[in-house]
């Protein structure tokens, strides 16, 4: 079944749900994003008996708001003890430090950061939401003088947000070390078996070490034939750990130069925010990712990969980073933004003022033009912005 929730939900998706006739439950939520009624709508009350009568159910959230309505009910208590091992890095942390002997982790709560002691922390490590979500509150810390600046940034008036606490909540934060090495996002999926199946594998580019925004991912042929097989082994380390079956999760993990994979995070129940990566997958390889977890399918990769080409597929977050705040900003040139690249799938635009981003592009790029990439990864989108 689908449990949809805000912000947003793809068209791509609603057809998805439309063409296999999947359940989808009527919250107020779901209703408001979705007019059609010719989906498979389920009663709130019928989603509870059908998860009563088997546990094992396939959930898919297209957003994590969706957790505050599973936390209302009982019926979810056993699924959401595992969401919950992953929600709270503090807990993910605990879950997996025995095969992570030594790794530096603390929690420390909002109100004690301008005090804290940073005796047995060494540099550079990250801070963030224990609780979290696209990048919000998240800081590498190089030295004393760049902790005073973070210091500065960590208030609950700086870090209002529009999500839920079940989705960003930070009243806590936790303090790790930082890992060294190239970042991946992964979407996938723990079968009916407990064994994890990879739907996508996309790099996550950053502009410098100190940049920890969403700007850019990608992925292709060469990263999935390269890692597929050494992170599906890893992921099923984890759900052996969990008892994870039927679990969809956006993972992201870094690799180092050995080749050693290091967890940051899992994100559960659903795939990249936003309907991103679950739908770049269909963009870039044929791959369903939603109809492959409800139908419990594996890709053949062999077989996905025989007849196309060696193209970057890549999703870019127009995240606010000119400087003008949203108040000022008067439109948005998404025509221009198009021109800039060689073959922009898709553009979603969105209204700043309403959400944190300008919207999303999905783009396809030739090996030889990763240029377009490397522009818009450090761009300031000021180009495309209009204050007057």
């Amino acid at each position: 079944m689908f449990l949809i929730d805000k912000p947003f939900i793809s068209d791509f998706l609603i057809n998805t749900i439309r063409d296999n006739n999947y359940q989808v439950v009527s919250t107020k939520e779901a209703k408001e994003l979705i007019s059609d009624n010719s989906l498979n709508w389920i009663s709130e009350e019928k989603a509870i008996s059908i998860f009563e009568k088997d546990s094992n159910t396939p959930v898919y959230t297209n957003s994590e708001n969706a957790i505050a309505w599973m936390v209302k009910n009982p019926v979810f208590s056993k699924l959401l003890h595992q969401v919950q091992l992953f929600k709270d890095k503090a807990r993910f942390r605990e879950l997996i430090k025995s095969s992570f002997p030594g790794f530096l982790f603390r929690t420390v709560k909002l109100e004690d950061i301008q005090r804290l002691s940073l005796e047995g922390i060494h540099f550079p490590f990250v801070i963030k939401p224990s609780v979290g979500f696209f990048s919000l509150g998240v800081f590498i810390v190089h030295n004393t003088m760049e902790w005073n600046t973070v210091k500065n940034e960590l208030n609950a008036e700086s870090l209002q947000n529009i999500y839920p606490e079940e989705v960003l909540n930070t009243s806590t934060f936790i303090i790790e070390e930082y890992i060294k090495g190239e970042e991946y996002a992964v979407d996938c999926y723990f079968n009916k078996a407990g064994e994890a199946v990879i739907l996508n594998i996309l790099h996550h580019n950053f502009s410098s070490g100190k940049d920890t925004s969403d700007r850019v991912y990608s992925t292709s042929k060469d990263i999935i034939l390269k890692y597929k097989n050494s992170i599906e082994e890893f992921l099923g380390g984890i759900g052996n750990k969990s008892g994870l079956k039927n679990f969809p999760a956006h993972v992201e993990i870094r690799i180092d130069g050995s080749g050693s994979i290091h967890p940051i995070e899992v994100n559960p129940l659903r795939y990249g925010g936003w309907c991103t990566t679950g739908d770049l997958s269909w963009y870039a390889y044929g791959i369903n990712s939603y109809e492959y977890f409800i139908n419990n399918q594996k890709p053949d990769w062999e077989q996905v990969f025989k007849n196309r080409s060696d193209n970057i597929f890549s999703i870019i977050v127009l995240n606010n980073n000119s400087g003008y705040p949203s108040s000022e900003i008067k439109h948005f040139d998404y025509d221009l933004l198009a021109s800039d690249f060689e073959n922009p799938i898709i553009i979603r635009k969105l209204d700043i003022k309403k959400y944190p981003v300008f919207g999303f592009v999905f783009s396809e790029t030739s090996p030889d033009n990763q240029k377009e990439l490397d522009n818009i990864l450090i761009s300031d989108l000021k180009r495309y912005i209009h204050t007057e």
